[in-house]
């Protein structure tokens, strides 16, 4: 139980008074830190050229209103036929299909009895009961307001003004090197594909290709990237690491105690705003707000290294207009944050994901905000560009200062972080686990048959047992602590098993004897066993060699080389 927790309900008024001036120092602070670096950008082009899609009741009025600013089209999906002359195309389509984004959408339709059609088109007004383009996040130049008349007239607006040159920040960045989508086919990490809301991401073969127009920039497809090969880059994660520790900084240097950063997006700030001019109550002043472009760009590396930085907790504001599955990762996240807090012995709770709709549900939330125990100590570190780095830094603060200090801490299935165990029975040390692996936590020797593990870099990206042929590998999620964790171990070794014709090392003694036992039955090599102890080569030649012609003698495992 939390003591400190429940003692912190009663409140101190006197305390609460210098928490909501130490507030002020911290977000005045945050404020203070310089913009991002310019990042690349993503260019659209729009000439107006608008389709109009829905039932004549529904679409036809609105396209006639736009018609007196933009080129309409419009596609009835009740197929019924216009007879009255219009100033734009109408065409009967009960079939419609669309796709693309602002400036390059691309729309196919078809009427009975007739060809299919298609057309180029710069926006779309989708008035039909269920929109045409599913994803949860819709791309730029895209409008389905649904029946509400007060949104289809926003949308109308807003159309109008969609013509000429527009850009937006790539907000992503793309390491192909550390990405573990897949290798040789073999399945590995999904996670970026199954978040994204704006269907942006897809596999490409082993790896995974992002379209930086249907991209809107909430990041939670970095959140859950285990090896950092997609990162955040507008805002980089640097650039709000560097807000967070100016913030709590400021916040303990002004007196304030147990601060609880509240990291919100736009939507958040509109409840932030009408609880605060609630003169009831108010952002309790212990409560930091943070804004940021989506509450999905930031997971277990920052929330850890804000604990790293003195916060007592970090909330995480969530309005109901996110994805929902935005929503379940983070709480995953939060999951394993929490055990691996408990088991370093830190009294929580220290993590909140809010799922809140009114500023009254919002102020009871924050007047429970978490209220965890902290490191006695601030950390020094900056946020890297690598997650996994920062995931580092964080992790040593935290059990360095820990009441408790395991070895490691068993995490749930599903966990970015562990080890891995290889019975060694079955492994033959083949290696097709180190070719499998995204980030060399999986290694070999050039010398000799070794497989070596570093669990520091291993994300259970499972591609290594997916590999293995004789399903020697089981994945071991959890949370490991000091050098061993950074430490190279042998996970499994042999002697190498020489060629009995060249003496050329070319597997290891297990291998061989797999080998054997699974082909000596084979035709290829009935009456000639030993050519399944020779090397590649040395068994080409002699199969090819004519019967009762000279050979090289053979010898045994060990023996002297053979000499002419």
């Amino acid at each position: 139980m939390n003591i400190r927790f429940l003692e912190g309900q009663a409140g101190d008024p006197l305390q609460e008074r210098r928490n909501a001036l130490a507030k002020t120092a911290a977000i005045l602070a945050a404020d203070a830190i310089a913009p991002v670096d310019a990042v690349d950008s993503v260019s659209y082009r729009s000439l107006g050229r608008t389709l109009v899609v829905g039932s004549a009741a529904q679409a036809l009025p609105w396209a006639d209103h736009l018609a007196a600013s933009l080129p309409v089209t419009v596609l009835l999906i009740d197929g019924a036929e216009e007879e009255a002359a219009r100033a734009y195309p109408v065409f009967a389509a009960p079939a419609v299909a669309v796709a693309g984004w602002l400036g390059a959408f691309e729309a196919r339709w078809q009427a009975p009895g007739q060809a299919q059609q298609q057309g180029k088109f710069d926006l779309v007004l989708d008035l039909c009961p269920s929109p045409l383009i599913a994803a949860h996040q819709h791309p730029h130049g895209y409008y389905a307001p649904g029946l509400d008349e007060a949104a289809r007239r926003a949308a109308a607006a807003e159309l109008v003004e969609m013509t000429g040159e527009f850009e937006k920040p790539k907000y992503f960045r793309y390491k192909e090197r550390l990405c573990a989508h897949s290798r040789n086919g073999q399945p590995g990490c999904n996670a970026c594909v199954q978040i994204c809301s704006a269907k942006a991401i897809a596999g490409a073969g082993d790896k995974i290709r992002v379209n930086p127009y249907l991209c809107a920039g909430c990041g939670a497809c970095t959140t859950v990237c285990p090896t950092g090969a997609l990162g955040y880059a507008y805002p980089s994660a640097a650039h709000t690491g560097s807000r967070i520790k100016a913030a709590l900084a400021a916040y303990r240097e002004a007196g304030g105690e147990d601060p609880v950063l509240l990291l919100h997006s736009d939507a958040g700030a509109g409840l932030l705003e009408r609880l605060q001019a609630d003169a009831d109550g108010g952002i309790p002043g212990r409560v930091i707000p943070l804004a940021l472009h989506h509450t999905a760009s930031t997971g277990i590396d920052v929330w850890f290294s804000a604990l790293a930085y003195g916060a007592a907790g970090v909330t995480v504001l969530m309005t109901g207009e996110e994805a929902p599955q935005y929503t379940a990762a983070l709480d995953h996240q939060m999951g394993i944050a929490h055990t691996v807090l408990d088991g370093l012995g830190y009294a929580g709770p220290h993590f909140q994901l809010l799922r809140v709709h009114t500023p009254e549900e919002l102020g009871l939330a924050l007047r429970h905000a978490p209220r965890g125990e902290a490191p006695a100590e601030s950390a020094g570190f900056n946020l890297a560009a690598d997650k996994r780095n920062t995931l580092d830094y964080a992790l040593d603060h935290l059990h360095r200062h820990a009441p408790r200090q395991p070895q490691d801490v068993a995490l749930p299935s599903g966990a970015p972080f562990g080890a891995i165990a290889v019975d060694t029975k079955k492994c033959s040390l083949c290696m097709a686990c180190v070719g499998a692996c995204p980030s060399s936590a999986v290694m070999d020797t050039p010398d000799l048959p070794q497989l070596r593990f570093v669990e520091q870099n291993c994300v259970q990206c499972g591609l290594c047992a997916n590999t293995c042929p004789e399903n020697a590998i089981a994945l071991v999620p959890r949370m490991s602590f000091g050098e061993t964790r950074r430490k190279t171990v042998i996970l499994n070794e042999s002697q190498p098993f020489h060629c009995i014709r060249c003496s050329k090392p070319f597997g290891t003694l297990h291998m061989v004897e797999n080998m054997f036992a699974r082909l000596s039955q084979h035709s290829a090599f009935t009456g000639n066993l030993d050519r399944l102890r020779m090397c590649g080569d040395c068994r080409v030649i002699d199969m090819m060699q004519p019967e009762g012609e000279f050979a090289v003698p053979l010898r045994r495992p060990g023996g002297p080389v053979p000499r002419n």
